[in-house]
């Protein structure tokens, strides 16, 4: 069963990237929005974390709420793609399930 996590809290004030990481299966989709979307900049102290489950998840992150930041598609980690608020919408539809990490 596919799941698709969303995670909108940024990693720097609150634990939901952490135990989305933990606990999300091979083969789910995690999409990073709002203030999550700081979870998929390179050369933080949480970007190893994600680093290391890039190929058994799916990341995502949501391209509007990266501009609204200020964050270039440059600053990110490896193997994340961006989708727009259409991509939103067809994650939720080609998966099963949506779990969101508050």
């Amino acid at each position: 069963m596919a799941i698709l996590h969303t995670v909108n809290k940024s990693p720097f004030e609150k634990n939901a990237l952490d135990a989305c990481l933990r606990l999300a299966a091979k083969g789910s989709s995690v999409l990073l929005i709002e203030d999550g979307v700081y979870g998929a900049m390179k050369g933080t102290e949480k970007s190893a974390a994600v680093e290391s489950a890039v190929g058994d998840i799916s990341f995502y992150v949501l391209g509007p709420d990266l501009k609204a930041r200020g964050i270039g598609e440059d600053k990110l980690i490896g193997g994340f793609k961006v989708v727009d608020y259409n991509g939103f919408v067809s994650l939720t539809v080609d998966n099963d399930k949506v779990q969101a990490w508050l």
